[in-house]
């Protein structure tokens, strides 16, 4: 069988054909015309979900619960305590349409801390009188008091031309991370790879090749709103992610390539000839729009656009959520000057938000690592700009950070990132450092999900980072059958309070751990 026929059978076992590709990866009303030959997505009379169920920011006393349907309907969840649901209350959530990619979500409110909610959603036609199949799935609300806490993180989904490959069982990592029974998933970002289209297939060593599915929306880089909610469409295609989000709930953050490559606000595309559209400006708004349409997100939180936001998961953790790419300045050579990543703002607002936090442990879910330096062609990407010596750049935001938590005394602080494509365990010290005005904490960098494995990349010395431990592939952009793709794993015991982390590889075998202990 060829790749085109293999992925056009794989395509329309998921009713995914032609131009109802375009609205985010099935036809709407109103949304785009059937290509000839395309099989009717309208099936019957009854609606569809199309691309399963997600729940999100888990509170003690609510879940958002999401979906998407193929055509106009209204989205309708169930809960219970009961798998069973013979004693479900039932919520009636907005109507899924073209004017949010067929996606709908609601917050399921008034529930127990602690407890394991079951969910069934249905898509319910506009007048009422018919619905569809459900879709089921669960969610824990986050406990009060010393409760353990399970977590898992990591990022980078279907880049560099290495999508969804059927013979190798589609993206398996999700089901390794679902197999370690977690409380939370943390996405560090590049949720999708929308600047980086698809081939069917790829060669590699010794004559072995990827096979990949590819979708219209993946054919090319995404400029308007609906490839982009095509590229979150498409990674749902995968089984294993699906099963791994009606099951475990998620806390999730964009980075660059939600947009393009290294995006920074203003920035105009004037050396990408593959983009119609230039201004990243105007790209991102469509990027913003598709990733709160496709994920578990309060919409609400995003005041001014922002995605960072905090959750408190019982008295020994609580999670701070950044955005270190809406609010930074243009990526330049030139570090003589303060610099931006997250914004005076969202500065203030993580430095108060740890200060105020009880949390045994304060997580710090970053999209970008703080000591790795990571180029734009001559320019800096990231926060390290390679220089030795006091602060510069970006590093001048993150040093009055660092600087502030300690002069307020806050304490077990630990950050967790993704984005450079391998892992590893950076422990930053004052005792090695240049800036000394900060007190010792952890990095660990997990990644990627499914995606080229890079690395290792240089480590700043401005803020005193050792790497503890590193895996890292041989080669640039090594594929996913060659291994290299890593997740990590918080575990924190609820009596004691200790903070165990693993780094784990594919299959869920750890590669290296470490325990921390609180201080007081």
């Amino acid at each position: 069988m060829t790749a085109t026929h293999h992925n056009r059978r794989t395509l329309l076992k998921a009713g995914l054909t032609g131009a109802g590709a375009v609205a985010g990866g099935l036809l709407l009303p109103g949304t785009a015309t059937a290509a000839p030959g395309a099989v009717p997505l309208l099936r019957g009379d009854r609606p569809v979900l199309t691309h399963g169920v997600q729940s999100g920011d888990v509170t003690t006393g609510s879940g958002i619960v999401w979906s998407r349907a193929d055509r106009p309907s209204r989205l309708i969840v169930e809960v219970s305590r009961d798998p069973s649901f013979r004693h479900a209350r039932r919520v009636r959530g907005p109507v899924m349409s073209p004017e949010t990619g067929g996606t709908g979500k609601v917050r399921v409110a008034g529930l127990l801390p602690g407890t394991e909610i079951h969910y069934r959603v249905t898509a319910e036609s506009l007048d009422g009188r018919v619905r569809g199949e459900p879709v089921t799935g669960r969610f824990a609300t986050a406990p009060f008091g010393r409760s353990d806490v399970r977590l898992v993180w990591s990022g980078d989904v279907a880049g560099q031309n290495w999508g969804i490959n059927p013979e190798r069982g589609g993206m398996t990592i999700y089901r390794a991370m679902a197999d370690r029974r977690p409380d939370l998933f943390l996405h560090c970002g590049d949720t999708v790879y929308a600047d980086a289209p698809l081939t069917e297939t790829v060669a590699l060593p010794g004559g072995r090749v990827w096979r990949n599915i590819v979708t219209p929306e993946k054919s090319k880089v995404a400029e308007t709103l609906d490839e982009y909610r095509g590229q979150f469409a498409y990674n749902l295609l995968d089984d294993n992610l699906k099963r791994f989000t009606a099951n475990v709930p998620s806390y999730v953050q964009w980075d660059d390539h939600e947009v393009v490559n290294n995006w920074y606000p203003g920035e105009i595309l004037d050396d990408r000839p593959e983009y119609t559209e230039k201004r990243v400006d105007v790209l991102a708004a469509r990027a913003f729009q598709a990733f709160h349409e496709w994920h578990p997100i309060d919409r609400r939180q995003a005041v001014d656009g922002r995605v960072y936001r905090n959750f408190r998961h019982g008295s020994r953790a609580e999670v701070f959520v950044l955005d270190m790419r809406t609010y930074k300045d243009a990526n330049t050579a030139d570090q003589s000057k303060p610099g931006r990543i997250l914004g005076d703002r969202q500065a203030r607002w993580l430095v108060d938000a740890l200060d105020r936090s009880t949390a045994t442990w304060k997580i710090v879910q970053a999209d970008l690592p703080i000591g790795l330096t990571v180029p734009d062609g001559k320019n800096i990407e990231g926060v390290a700009n390679g220089l030795p010596g006091a602060p510069g750049g970006r590093e001048t935001e993150l040093a009055w950070v660092l600087r502030e938590i300690s002069r307020r005394r806050v304490r077990n602080v630990v950050w967790l990132t993704a984005d450079v494509h391998y892992t590893a365990a950076h422990h930053y010290s004052p005792d090695r450092a240049s800036f000394t005005d900060f007190d010792p904490f952890w990095e660990f960098v997990s990644g990627p999900l499914n995606a080229g494995a890079f690395g290792p990349n240089t480590l700043d010395p401005t803020f005193g980072p050792e790497a503890v431990f590193v895996h890292a592939p041989p080669a640039a952009n090594t594929s996913p059958a060659d291994g290299f793709q890593h997740f990590g794993e918080v575990n924190i015991d609820g009596r004691s309070g200790a903070l165990t982390v693993d780094l784990r590889d594919a299959t869920g075998a750890s590669l290296w751990s470490k325990t921390l202990w609180p201080q007081r």
